[in-house]
């Protein structure tokens, strides 16, 4: 059965994004060299992208066309030549699939719906930050691994990591990383009653 793969920027405090706008909301991350062939490595291990609405379009905005650009680095291309590629499911209430024919859109019955992705064919599934859809996957207790990217700052507020988590998560840690950045990247999986 495929798993559901929460692969997300938090702060030590716990935020996944201050309180600034845009992008400005997520100034605080460090990145490294080593951080991206680490994380490029273990995306291209997938096939399927899941992205809660404003973080698709976020990503839709600059990925299908970052590796065409003059400074592309060799992260933006490996990431651009991936997300095309990728199979996309979006959590929205707003979005409709007429408008948007190349991905799946997931609006209501939540559960169920992941439920059969989790049964069908293809990869684990990676959540890109998106904190709204990682909250109601949370809530539901759908999401079977944790990749966080531990970023040395406390933002003091913002739109924290867990919310809406009903029952204790027993967790186990599978692996560590520390980067040059000075991020740390703590591989979790949820433990499930067998």
């Amino acid at each position: 059965m495929r798993k559901i793969v929460s692969f997300v920027h938090v702060s030590l405090d716990g935020f996944v994004a201050s309180t600034d706008e845009g992008m400005a909301s997520l100034g605080w991350i460090s990145l490294s060299d080593d951080m991206f062939g680490y994380v490029e490595q273990r995306i291209q291990q997938t096939d399927t992208a899941l992205y809660g609405r404003v973080t698709y379009q976020m990503m839709e905005s600059y990925w299908p066309t970052a590796a065409e650009q003059p400074n592309a680095s060799p992260h933006d291309r490996a990431h651009s030549r991936w997300y095309k590629t990728a199979r996309k499911i979006v959590l929205s209430k707003t979005l409709l699939e007429k408008n948007h024919p190349d991905i799946q859109i997931i609006s209501s019955n939540l559960s169920d719906e992941i439920s059969k992705l989790k049964h069908s064919a293809g990869s684990e599934i990676l959540v890109f930050g998106s904190p709204s859809a990682t909250h109601a996957l949370m809530a539901e207790n759908l999401i079977d691994e944790y990749w966080l990217f531990i970023n040395p700052i406390l933002l003091g507020q913002g739109i924290p990591l867990f919310k809406n988590i009903k029952d204790r998560t027993a967790l186990t840690l599978v692996k560590s990383k520390i980067f040059a950045s000075g991020v740390v990247c703590l591989h979790y999986e949820v433990k499930r009653n067998q």
